[in-house]
């Protein structure tokens, strides 16, 4: 297995429904932040210099997610990441969150698959080749 890239979550207001638990949309948008964290901190590369600069985006094109417990209003969890492949256009991505220094359940699974695109076309291009050395470079992945 190689390198996992860690991001904590508070888990604030913005999260929850009325009954104070983490509203299952807002999961979505937390692995999209934990892709965003990685891009950013784990490989040096973020949305604003691959969207702005380059005009390339990554859209999830496969979806899928297991919800296997509640988070909490005031929870800190933790979001780790892992690269399960790198293709030549995209990424498969695994992106497990759960409790911060607890031992209570892994409160989400969830199997990524993005696609890297040329924002003026919307076709797929080959993963950048800078970002694929950073994927190696970072331990994420071995080709």
């Amino acid at each position: 297995m190689g390198t996992i890239h860690v991001m904590p979550v508070e888990i604030g207001f913005k999260h929850c429904d009325p009954a104070g638990i983490v509203f299952y949309p807002r999961y979505v948008e937390i692995l999209n932040d934990t892709v965003e964290h990685w891009l950013r901190h784990g490989l040096g590369t973020g949305f604003a210099a691959l969207h702005g600069e380059r005009h390339i985006a990554i859209p999830i094109v496969n979806l899928q997610v297991d919800f296997l417990a509640p988070s909490r209003l005031g929870e800190d969890i933790v979001s780790a990441l892992r690269i399960d492949g790198v293709g030549r256009t995209s990424l498969k991505i695994a992106i497990e969150l759960s409790p911060a220094g607890d031992d209570q359940p892994v409160r989400l699974r969830a199997a990524l698959v993005l696609v890297f695109i040329d924002m003026h076309t919307t076709r797929p291009i080959e993963v950048p080749e800078d970002v694929r050395r950073a994927i190696e470079a970072g331990g994420y992945w071995q080709a």
